[in-house]
């Protein structure tokens, strides 16, 4: 069953909670935190996209530096975002209309506003997800595979995900599913979630796994947006590899080699970064020490547009 991860205080009194599971281990892999259902499966939805992106890389896509963080991102739809985009499609001689990326509007609010006010409407290539998408392709293209099927799940492409999926989470794949943006999804439990994190976050320089967490880390602001919790979340700490996915789930790694995976139980975001940011003390992070960190430790309860009270971490995290 999962638990209590999350209290959302209106005043004085306790309006709500978020239910959710949490498994935090330290540099040795040895399990710091775990409440709820750590051992059970469930889809890592975009926080994959790390280890897509490698599972790419390992298939001989040619990408660094910004373009490589595009394509672990679920990006605001931000001019740069777009424009990273069409560099990764360009490059492979493709164009935008080989995208097969949900149709969407931008995430970010100020994406969307701009983008709604020049008369514009969903597109793939505001999709959130058009990065990743962009570079399969490309891996597509590197190799002679057929990019009008890259989506189906015996694709080479695909298979070859797949393996590096496993190979960092150290399980098989439990189930497989469509994502929201059309892509294949893989199935894998809390700890193999927490545990390809820290490969990525440990790994040797010169490394393909190295080259993502670099990537990451160095561009967090292709990875999500301004403003954006996953972005201010690794420019907070050198060296971390932090994504979110939908339906409320997060994965973050440190430099040493400790690892954190969560779900909030009802798909909601808004108790993400609060749980996060517990979690993150369990493992002896000073989150007070940092601005930022501190601002994410707890989330408003609005009442007229203004702070009434706060989404916190449920006790059972504050161990």
């Amino acid at each position: 069953m999962h638990a209590v991860v999350a209290e959302v205080w209106r005043g004085d009194f306790l309006e709500s909670v978020h239910h959710g599971t949490v498994h935090a281990a330290g540099p040795d892999g040895q399990s710091v935190l775990s409440v709820g259902e750590p051992d059970r499966p469930m889809y890592p939805r975009s926080a994959a996209k790390p280890l897509q992106a490698l599972g790419m890389l390992r298939a001989g896509l040619d990408l660094d530096g910004e373009l490589l963080a595009l394509a672990c991102a679920s990006h605001s739809g931000e001019a740069f975002h777009l424009d990273g985009v069409r560099r990764i499609l360009k490059d492979a001689g493709l164009g935008t209309e080989a995208l097969q990326c949900t149709a969407a509007l931008p995430i970010g609010e100020a994406a969307l506003h701009a983008h709604l006010a020049e008369g514009k409407g969903q597109t793939p290539l505001t999709m959130n997800c058009s990065g990743k998408h962009a570079a399969m392709l490309a891996t597509c293209a590197a190799n002679g595979w057929d990019t009008a099927t890259y989506r189906d799940p015996h694709h080479p492409l695909q298979r070859a995900l797949r393996e590096t999926i496993e190979d960092l989470a150290g399980e098989k794949v439990a189930a497989t599913g469509v994502d929201g943006c059309g892509a294949p999804l893989f199935a894998i439990g809390y700890r193999g979630l927490a545990r390809a994190f820290a490969k990525l976050a440990t790994s040797r320089s010169g490394s393909l796994e190295r080259r993502v967490a670099l990537a990451m880390n160095t561009h967090a602001a292709y990875v999500g947006g301004t403003g954006r919790d996953v972005t201010r979340l690794m420019g907070a700490l050198p060296g971390s590899v932090a994504k979110e996915g939908a339906e409320g789930v997060y994965a973050m790694a440190l430099p040493d080699g400790s690892s954190i995976s969560l779900k909030i139980a009802d798909g909601s975001h808004r108790a993400r970064p609060v749980v996060m940011i517990a979690a993150l003390r369990r493992l002896g992070v000073d989150a007070d020490a940092d601005e930022i960190l501190t601002e994410l430790a707890t989330a408003p309860v609005l009442g007229h547009g203004e702070p009434v009270g706060a989404i916190r971490p449920a006790r059972i995290l504050h161990g």
